[in-house]
């Protein structure tokens, strides 16, 4: 089969300029939405960056350049890309056991897999995950994101701790809360500067929704602490007076990392992309239902994939596209990619002209930015209605969301993509039913549509004739109902006939368990008869041979000739 690049590659951007359709108007509208995310996207950059144990100027970095590839080579008219929360508790993770080389690396390797994702169309798979499995892991990230940011929220001062805690503060969330009550003391003024940007970020919209509360917060943190420094002894803790965030940028530096590691990088690189594909695809989706436009979900993958792979070369961390600022683009009139490319060229000239007033943000600013992602992203309402749903939903979500929270994101990832496989699998199975006819008649009709009302034509079933209708695709989960059914039936039954009229389809698995049956009833002296078989199954049995093991005879369109030859086999 011939590999074809324009049918899983197929950039938004360049089909905007293939087709002329691009003009003046749009592009201002671009540009004015372009610069209202980049403003937005400035802020939540230097936390996320800094939350994740990186310089700030690591976070704008990624910015810019993610944001920019994933507008210029992804599937989506609208999505924005770039560094996001869901990313914080896998980033701290890696660097605490690889270091940051080690990141770097992972986050190059989760870039190859979603380009493979995106090459063998993977893309629609996505679509598929059990909704209470996203729920259950943005539930849990956002908890753990709200944990991790308690330290500078309430100025705690638990930056420099005993040795067997890396980064001052115990990872794992329960010791995480233990500690902050057995060795923290709450600061007032760094509480009290918390408290005032966390009541700005969720009250500004009020004034206006085109400047972002978080942006006002930051201004009014740095001019606070300023004037608090200038007038009184006190000096607020800032990104500037940090360990992990001052001086330069971090780069690659391919000589600080023990390439005897990288196995170990594959599962958090498999993590990494499959949160990168997830959280991506569904921003992607929510800006579809928002504008009516069609995103190509393939094309997305590489993108991100280009995007990832690309960035960590300038020491950029993992990126992938952000809903939030998705919709602040929607909202304020962006049309196209290139409110994207515009949106990194802001962060490009804020990097350029602003970066060293960076060092003055306060870190409790940047707890109270955070405390605001957490609650956006913990949707609280939502797993509370979810609580509602059936037993193995509400499993789902609550193993997911302790996983995540307790364990690991890694884990819980691993686990929360089997479950969805297990959920899917079980789904499936309870669409299919296998039913033994009863009575001395049955149904006439073959016509799909037909059957699924009530059928008015009856014929007799021979005496020594067993009718077995399956409804749904014959596939593995039928082996052990065949298997039930005949260990329930009894009597002298010399002829079986399996009534298929309503499968849609049948794969190796079901043409297997197919062939097994007709050896257990033929070694009981019991023909099997195939009757409703549509012209698609009927191919499926002619590939693996079934049709010449049945005998072409005993395969039948229709249940009329199919109890005639039962009769004859019967006489």
């Amino acid at each position: 089969m011939k590999f074809n690049l324009n049918e899983v590659f197929q950039p938004k951007l360049f089909g905007l300029f293939k087709k002329g359709q691009y003009s003046k108007s749009a592009f201002a509208s671009d540009l004015m939405a372009g610069l209202i995310v980049g403003i937005i996207a400035l802020p939540l950059a230097i936390a996320f960056a800094t939350a994740s144990g990186v310089p700030p100027q690591n976070g704008l970095i990624t910015a810019i350049i993610a944001g920019f590839l994933i507008s210029f080579c992804g599937g989506s008219d609208f999505l924005i890309g770039g560094p996001t929360g869901a990313f914080i508790v896998i980033i701290t993770g890696i660097i605490s056991g690889y270091g940051f080389q080690g990141l770097l690396i992972a986050t190059i390797m989760a870039g190859i897999f979603l380009v493979l994702m995106g090459v063998f169309k993977m893309g629609a798979i996505f679509k598929y995950i059990p909704y209470p499995i996203v729920v259950g892991f943005t539930s849990g990230i956002a908890l753990t994101i709200f944990s991790t940011q308690m330290n500078n929220f309430f100025g705690l001062g638990l930056g420099e701790m005993p040795e067997e805690f890396y980064s001052g503060v115990p990872s794992e969330f329960i010791r995480k809360w233990i500690f902050y009550f057995s060795e923290g003391t709450v600061n007032i003024w760094e509480t009290l500067l918390s408290l005032a940007c966390l009541v700005i970020c969720f009250t500004w919209k009020k004034v206006t929704k085109k400047i972002p509360g978080s942006l006002i917060a930051l201004i009014f943190a740095v001019v606070v602490s300023l004037l608090v420094g200038h007038y009184t002894d006190y000096q607020f803790a800032t990104i500037g007076s940090g360990t992990s965030s001052s001086g330069s940028a971090w780069t690659l530096n391919l000589s600080e990392f023990e390439f005897s590691k990288l196995p170990d990088l594959l599962s958090p690189a498999f993590t990494i992309a499959i949160l990168c594909a997830v959280e991506s695809l569904l921003a992607a989706m929510v800006a579809d239902g928002a504008t009516g436009k069609k995103h190509h979900a393939n094309t997305e993958l590489i993108g991100q994939g280009v995007a990832n792979i690309v960035t960590p070369l300038f020491g950029g961390i993992p990126a992938t596209g952000a809903l939030a600022r998705t919709m602040a683009s929607i909202n304020n009139g962006g049309k196209s990619p290139v409110t994207g490319l515009v949106h990194a060229i802001v962060l490009l000239l804020i990097f350029l002209f602003l970066m060293p007033y960076v060092s003055y943000v306060p870190m409790a600013c940047l707890a109270a930015i955070l405390v605001q992602v957490a609650y956006n992203m913990s949707e609280w309402k939502t797993f509370k209605y979810l609580l509602r749903g059936d037993r193995s939903d509400v499993a789902v979500l609550l193993i997911t969301f302790f996983l995540t929270v307790i364990f690991d994101l890694t884990i819980a990832i691993e686990v929360g993509v089997l479950l969805a496989i297990v959920l899917f699998v079980r789904r499936v199975m309870q669409t299919t039913h296998v039913n033994v006819v009863s009575g001395d008649s049955v149904a006439a009709t073959e016509d799909s549509e037909k059957a699924s009302m009530e059928d008015t034509d009856r014929l007799a079933i021979p005496k020594g004739v067993e009718v077995y209708e399956i409804d749904g695709p014959f596939f593995f989960g039928l082996a052990s109902r065949f298997e039930e059914l005949e260990s329930a039936k009894g009597g002298n039954v010399k002829v079986r006939i399996i009534r298929m009229r309503k499968v849609p389809f049948i794969d190796s698995t079901g043409v297997n368990n197919l062939r097994n049956l007709c050896e257990r009833t033929s070694k009981r002296g019991v023909t099997v008869i195939l009757s409703g078989v549509t012209d698609k199954v009927y191919e499926t049995l002619k590939k693996f041979g079934v049709d010449e093991e049945i005998g072409n005879e005993n395969i039948f369109p229709h249940i009329v000739p199919a109890l005639e030859r039962a009769n004859e086999l019967v006489k």
